[in-house]
């Protein structure tokens, strides 16, 4: 990772909150339902067969808003040229109250420099191949309270992974849990010796209790949270997160760690993102190429936190808390909402 200069958020910790008008009292958000939601299967994969057959079932998804395509092989990449028509097949076949894809498989998650989920809500972005490590397009949905027509037309995306049918299972179980109370819990933001993989810790919410929401906020300085077993997020930067194995996630968790290709979800360079759901989130994010650590390219842990904590589902709090997603990929159950009142 590339340490890049980025003039846009150049906050004191805990400035973030103020300086984005974010407060925890905000709107109550109406979180993605079934009818929403859109499925996107490969026929020629059998777990994604699978897999999008223990979705439908779970959510309810009706029959009209499944997607059927065949992705030979599941290639890691896509060209432009192979990306315009299999999006073109699915976009022609989503209904106007669609406001959410998720694609069945883990590969492919990337379309030249770009994730799938951009590439397919967005469009693909050729400005940003030409320069990875420059900034990106804003989106529309970094920060909004409220989800706007246009905003709906997009069609945000996320991917759920297949590698294995059992694990896809308790991921849906875990996406699926409603709280007849909220859970105790806690938000984990670490600030780790990696100082070019810790750029966002000037971004994160300060330490504190949000009484409201049974929800503990604390800041570490550390490369590795271990034994916690009320974890409902945790952030941090680092090519690699260890001691994964002693921690106990909530159901709907949200999870992700800032480097270079964490969305390289079967490369093996760095952390994938993927570990993240086997260790028991429920969502997470990372990128597919070199973003050069802008922090516009990541999640914005106080955005995030705000809108997950408004009752947002998981893929409309990430969408809504990464301002350049070009070469982001989302994964995990959209339709997660532990906080959806």
């Amino acid at each position: 990772m590339r340490a890049t200069p980025w003039k846009l958020q150049t906050l004191a910790p805990g400035a973030a909150i103020a300086a984005l008008g974010l407060t925890l009292s905000g709107p109550a958000a109406a979180a993605l339902t079934a009818s929403q939601l859109a499925l996107v299967v490969n026929d020629d994969e059998p777990n994604s067969v699978a897999i999008g057959a223990l979705y439908r079932d779970a959510r309810g998804i009706a029959e009209k808003n499944i997607v059927h395509v065949r992705i030979p092989k599941s290639p890691r990449q896509l060209t432009p040229e192979q990306f315009a028509p299999l999006r073109q097949h699915i976009v022609d076949r989503l209904g106007p109250d669609i406001r959410a894809v998720l694609m069945v498989w883990t590969a492919p998650y990337a379309v030249g420099c770009n994730s799938i989920t951009s590439a397919l809500t967005l469009g693909y972005d050729a400005a940003q191949c030409a320069a990875p490590c420059g900034p990106g397009k804003p989106s529309g949905w970094f920060g909004a309270d409220q989800v706007s027509p246009a905003m709906a037309a997009m069609k945000i995306s996320m991917l759920m992974p297949t590698g294995s049918v059992p694990l896809a299972r308790e991921l849906i179980a875990r996406g699926g849990t409603r709280y007849f109370r909220f859970p105790t819990a806690s938000a984990y933001y670490l600030t780790t010796s990696d100082g070019l993989r810790s750029v966002r810790s000037r971004l994160f919410p300060p330490a504190g209790k949000v009484a409201s929401h049974e929800l503990t906020i604390k800041r570490l300085s550390a490369d590795a949270l271990e034994d916690a077993q009320d974890i409902m997020f945790y952030q941090t930067g680092m090519v690699k997160v260890d001691k994964l194995d002693t921690l106990r996630f909530l159901p709907g968790a949200l999870a992700d760690h800032l480097t270079s290709t964490g969305g390289d979800l079967l490369g093996d360079g760095q952390m994938s993102s993927l570990r993240w759901l086997e260790a028991g989130a429920t969502a997470s994010y990372g990128t597919v190429s070199e973003p050069c650590n802008h922090v516009q390219k990541f999640p914005h842990p106080t955005v995030l936190l705000k809108r997950y904590l408004s009752g947002d589902s998981a893929v409309e709090a990430y969408w809504k808390s990464v301002a350049w997603p070009a070469q982001g990929v989302f994964i995990g159950d959209p339709m997660a909402a532990p906080y959806a009142r």
